[in-house]
């Protein structure tokens, strides 16, 4: 959990998890509006080449994948 505090007078206001708070600070009467930051977006995984090569031979139109000699 989070310490919430004014922005203004720096009174703790509250102690929890939110997404969006708007609270007004009792002690000196400033209107605080709190948002959530954004998590930070996680990595895509890395292409596999043999799904890659699946894709481009379904694909219309398109000439077969040649296969590399033995």
């Amino acid at each position: 959990m989070e310490e919430i505090r004014c922005g203004q007078c720096a009174r703790k206001l509250a102690v929890g998890d939110y997404r969006r708070l708007q609270i007004k600070c009792p002690r000196c009467g400033t209107l605080n509006d709190l948002r959530a930051e954004s998590p930070t977006p996680e990595r895509r995984g890395a292409s596999n080449r043999e799904e890659l090569t699946h894709d481009h031979d379904r694909t219309a139109g398109s000439a077969p994948a040649k296969e590399a000699p033995p």
